[in-house]
């Protein structure tokens, strides 16, 4: 999701959250934008006019359709270019890029070399491991470059033409969006990140956040389940379905809010839960850290660093630690020398989670993630 989310654990109030029947208006990630761009200027670059609106398809197979609100052509060491750019709509989320221009400037690539990615103005680029992204590649995330490899790809097809492309992304005024997020922080320098996993960005209110965890708990207990998943993603959703084969009805999205999901089954109780989600965020859970939002509270690499000593890392390794450019930097070190902190922090946040329940009747098991979804932590309770 593109942007950020807003504040607080707070629980929204039993029947008061979420009264206002007005939905929130979705958007559309920088990824769909920078989709539609190259897409369009793919089209120009083999011939024909621009397409405006050009239509994409999104990881869950919807087709929205974009006005173009830039257009341009040259000519270049590499030959003839096409460039394009979208208006990003956040719609209803308070996020950073509503309302910038996204670019995709597209040429022909060496015979063979496929779709190639490029930092344009704007766009960051990765200096520092433990992103999901090498070091000196453009801050294109995984998902956003799937989907523009599979739309130029698409017209190149149509084209009779290989989908041999450079593809150049960039955002106005980027570099100085880029100021009111964390990427300094993780070594993404130069602007933006270019982000997006379904391709749409979904508003955020945490009173409406709140209400529709409340809601989904209370769905639960009406079918008569006894064992739900709160996650914070889709990713630690899958994972947890892939574990346990939780039905729609059984699944939480508990977001950022971990501490309005328990204190509300502190009330409406279940007799099993399991708590899914990344290993940054569940660093923070085991912290005590009810908000996981990185506005309420970074990742602790001294905490995480002192973790790894308890479990016998030898000092250097502790140190480096220290160090790390994000926690999944620590976890792959910890990985490296066979030391089991995931589990170590799967323990520590289920014993949060049992505090926040205050006796209630739940039982908590806790899986923790990579960033691919591979379970790399556990702590059971039955």
């Amino acid at each position: 999701m593109d942007g950020t989310r807003g504040s607080g654990d707070g629980e929204g109030g039993e029947n008061g959250a979420g009264e206002d029947p007005t939905p929130l208006r979705r958007g559309w990630t920088t990824g769909t934008c920078a989709t539609a761009a190259a897409k369009a200027a793919t089209v120009a670059l083999f011939g024909g006019e621009f397409p405006d609106p050009v239509t994409v398809t999104l990881p869950g197979g919807q087709t929205p359709a974009f006005a173009l609100a830039w257009t341009a052509r040259g000519e270049g060491g590499d030959g003839p270019w096409t460039a394009a750019g979208v208006v990003k709509d956040a719609g209803d989320d308070p996020d950073v890029t509503h309302g910038a221009l996204v670019r995709a400037r597209v040429w022909r690539g060496p015979a063979g070399g496929g779709v190639a990615f490029r930092a344009g103005p704007g766009v960051g680029t990765v200096t520092l491991p433990g992103l999901p992204l090498p070091v000196g590649e453009p801050a294109i995330n995984p998902v956003p470059r799937a989907m523009i490899r599979a739309a130029v790809t698409g017209v190149a097809e149509a084209a009779g033409r290989p989908a041999d492309l450079v593809v150049e992304v960039g955002v106005e005024n980027g570099e100085i969006l880029a100021r009111r997020t964390m990427n300094g922080r993780l070594g993404i320098l130069g602007g933006l990140s270019i982000l997006g996993t379904t391709g749409i960005v979904v508003p955020y209110s945490c009173a409406a956040w709140i209400a529709s965890i409340q809601r989904g708990v209370d769905v639960a207990r009406a079918a008569g389940l006894t064992h739900v998943a709160a996650c914070t993603g889709d990713v630690s959703e899958k994972a947890a379905t892939a574990r346990h084969g939780f039905s729609e009805q059984a699944l939480i999205d508990m977001g950022d809010f971990a501490g309005g999901t328990l204190k509300y089954l502190r009330r409406h109780p279940v007799a099993r839960l399991t708590l899914c989600g990344g290993f940054a965020k569940f660093g923070k859970l085991a912290r005590g850290l009810m908000d996981l939002h990185s506005k309420r509270g970074s990742v602790d690499l001294d905490w995480l660093a002192e973790r790894l000593a308890e479990l016998g890392a030898d000092p250097e390794l502790v140190a480096q630690a220290r160090g790390a450019n994000t926690a999944a930097h620590v976890l792959g070190m910890a990985r490296a020398a066979g030391l089991p902190l995931g589990d170590r922090v799967a323990a520590l946040a289920r014993g949060a989670a049992l505090d926040t329940l205050e006796g209630a009747p739940v039982a908590v098991e806790v899986l923790v993630t990579d960033r691919q979804g591979h379970i790399v932590g556990e702590a059971r309770g039955w």
